[in-house]
């Protein structure tokens, strides 16, 4: 592709330079990123700084240079998604022949081609899920499990495999992760093996094997090496701190020692750590490539001054957490707003669940009525259990929302249905049908219930026609980026490609998502919801590690806001129940009326600590080697003094509690916990208090009904 033949927002009149054509359009420091075509660069960019634009101006601007060849640059990133928007933009840019692709995608596309001559025969099958194998894995091994502690576990193998660990060295490596699944790490280690035989006796790979695989090739057979680094040339890395030690092997053995590499990244954004992601490939960039170029990008281009100053003050206000936790923390970049002003962020605090629901309901309906488009509206919050209560109230005002996570855009029905109408409409299409790609779109799908205005009613039918309204509407902008000669049979190939890569256009409703989910987003109004102890952070943020990402979590919740931001809380649980919920710390210094953690916990009335569990066992009064120990005050060898049906009755109160919420079993309480509950029987809230692992957020949340678990089992 020419020059001459750049389309999108490029200018295109014949007398513009190369230079204005592909970097006229950028900032100071976007431009640098663009015109650095050769040798190590590192990109840190904040959040809404014009990343995903840089690097893609970037590729454009080597590729009509002559300094890349298109075929010879693989650019990599985390999502589908990112991948699908990254080749749709390079395609606008004139680029269209550039890889874009997640590292899975890569890999296994090279693992497909070099199987036959590597290994030989035909390649196994993908395994999608690990649900099922799992479950067999632990009943050959007769351990019980239910839904919850079978993700539990697969999110741990998971984190092993990314980290490079078999089930032969897991158990040294993995000391300190707690009990996945509620099992002990030895017996996690037998449910990692087992799982990979059940895998080898069906012939089938996951995920993280294609990685793996893929390493141990390049590893291995030098043919194959030199084949893939005479193919891939350049590498671009997009979102670099969510990268993980495999994925970080495998981007070194494609490099071979070269230092092609261009990385982007923001260590403030790394809220993947339990996934095996560390940002210290990021910030250790330069140590290793000592000649990289460093662009940092801290022009905030998305958000008002309002919110851009709260996400700044919020990394500015974390304290001290000790040498390992300082050390992890990276100086967060500091971003300078580049909107005019917007409305000042609210902080609202409510008396329940269902009130903080209706409250944020009006909000929304005021924000509506005022213009404002559904799908510019998100309500984000820490866990997937959180949004029933949202749903309801979006639904009795009768406001119309999608669950990202839920039904993929592209296996609904209609969906379906009108792809297969728009391909029908292509191979019967005659010169004399040709028109204009929006009308014909509108003509073809109308059939299935599209019509110029929405219908009034909800449910099913909105729904239905909100989905189809999304495909008339990515036509329409398809043209408008591509010209007028973007024509039926190319939508239909786009809609295709983005099926492949779960890429959705946007569907008219408030969004619904998980903090976690949002990443990459960003809408108009983002209601940030739930911000109570016990939330944000989360309970099970037991560490000062783990605190810091809760706080990055929630500066990615803030920095997906264009303009109106709202963060809410509510003091009790239920409508009448007790309000003993506390505002996150995280809001400490930021929310009106409120003074800066630090200064509180710099006073001299510092929180009262629990007092620490025994150090000998009670029954034979050995020491105590393990917190699972200490934490019941026996030791393993010593026979349990709960009676087993008041044990059973807390771990199936536990297990449908966890279901319920949509976490791990272990998030409730441990296993050890649970035992020293059903051994000391408590009978008071007072007395619950007591025991280790029972902190003033669980006890709020599940006191009451530990209490009467203990007494419906004794009275069996």
């Amino acid at each position: 592709m020419t020059i001459d033949n750049l389309t999108g927002a490029l200018p295109n009149d014949g007398t513009a330079s190369l230079e204005d054509r592909i970097l006229g359009g950028l900032d100071a420091e976007q431009r640098e990123v663009a015109s650095t075509l050769n040798g190590p660069l590192c990109v840190l960019a904040g959040a809404g700084t014009g990343k995903t634009r840089a690097i893609t101006h970037r590729i454009a601007y080597g590729v009509h240079s002559g300094v890349y060849t298109p075929q010879r640059l693989l650019a990599v990133t985390f999502t589908a998604r990112a991948a699908a928007e990254m080749r749709s933009r390079l395609r606008d840019l004139g680029a269209g022949n550039v890889q874009a692709r997640t590292f899975h995608a890569a890999a296994l596309r090279q693992l497909q081609f070099f199987w036959p001559q590597a290994v030989g025969g035909t390649l196994p099958n993908l395994l999608e899920h690990k649900a099922q194998i799992l479950a067999e894995a632990a009943r050959r091994l007769r351990l019980s499990t239910d839904r919850a502690s079978i993700r539990d576990l697969a999110s741990e193998i998971e984190w092993a495999k990314v980290s490079m660990l078999t089930p032969a060295n897991y158990l040294e490596n993995a000391q300190g992760r707690g009990t996945p699944g509620g099992f002990d790490l030895t017996a996690v280690a037998r449910v990692f093996q087992a799982y990979e035989d059940v895998k080898t006796d069906r012939n089938v790979i996951d995920f993280e094997d294609v990685l793996l695989i893929t390493v141990g090739i390049l590893q291995e057979d030098e043919k194959v090496a030199a084949t893939v680094r005479e193919q891939y040339r350049h590498f671009v890395v997009d979102e670099y701190q969510d990268v993980s030690p495999l994925q970080q092997r495998l981007l070194e053995l494609w490099l071979g020692g070269r230092d092609e590499l261009c990385v982007v990244g923001d260590a403030s954004q790394t809220i993947y750590s339990f996934t095996g992601a560390s940002p210290r490939h990021l910030l250790d960039f330069k140590a290793r490539y000592p000649q990289a170029n460093v662009v940092k990008l801290i022009r905030d281009y998305r958000s008002t001054p309002q919110v851009v100053k709260l996400a700044n003050d919020l990394l500015a206000g974390r304290r001290s957490g000790g040498p390992a936790a300082d050390a992890a923390w990276a100086k967060p970049l500091q971003l300078v707003a580049q909107r005019p002003a917007g409305p000042t962020p609210s902080f609202i605090e409510c008396t329940d669940d269902e009130a903080e629901a209706a409250t944020v309901t009006r909000k929304i309906q005021a924000l509506l009525d005022a213009g404002t488009p559904a799908s510019e509206v998100a309500i984000l919050f820490r866990t997937n259990g959180q949004s029933e209560a949202y749903e309801q109230a979006l639904a009795a005002a009768g406001i119309g929302y999608q669950l990202r996570g839920g039904e993929r855009f592209f296996a609904r029905k209609e969906v379906r249905d009108a792809i297969l109408q728009l391909r029908a409409a292509t191979r019967a299409a005659t010169e004399e049908d040709a028109g204009p790609l929006g009308q014909l779109v509108r003509d073809i799908v109308a059939s299935l219930g599209y019509t110029d205005s929405a219908p009034h009613s909800g449910g099913a039918l909105r729904e239905r026609w909100e989905s189809l309204a999304a495909l008339v509407a990515l036509a329409d902008e398809l043209v408008q980026a591509r010209g007028p000669q973007f024509g039926l049979p190319d939508f239909v190939n786009e809609l295709q490609e983005r099926s492949l890569a779960q890429h959705a256009p946007t569907v008219q409703g408030v969004t619904l998502a998980s903090l976690h989910a949002a990443k990459g987003l960003e809408w108009d109004a983002v209601f940030l919801v739930g911000l109570s102890e016990g939330l944000m952070p989360i309970s099970f943020a037991d560490s000062p590690e783990s605190v810091d990402e809760e706080r990055r979590l929630l500066y990615v919740g803030i920095t997906r806001a264009r303009e109106h931001l709202s963060l809410s809380w509510s003091t009790a649980r239920t409508p009448g129940g007790r309000a003993n919920r506390k505002p996150s710390r995280f809001l400490d210094g930021l929310r009106p009326d409120s003074v800066a953690s630090s200064q509180v916990r710099g006073k001299a009335a510092a929180p009262r600590r629990k007092a620490a569990a025994p150090a000998v066992c009670r029954v034979c009064g050995s020491m105590l080697s393990t917190g699972a120990e200490r934490k019941v005050g026996r030791c393993n060898s010593c026979p349990p003094g709960y009676e087993e049906q008041t044990f059973e009755a807390l771990r199936a109160w536990r297990r449908s509690v966890a279901v319920s919420a949509d976490v791990p079993a272990f998030v409730v309480f441990t296993d050890a916990t649970l035992t020293a509950i059903a051994e000391a029987k408590p009978s008071s809230l007072e007395e619950l208090a007591g025991l280790a692992g029972v902190g003033p957020s669980k006890l709020e949340k599940y006191g009451e009904d530990v209490l009467r678990v203990l007494t419906e089992s004794t009275a069996l």
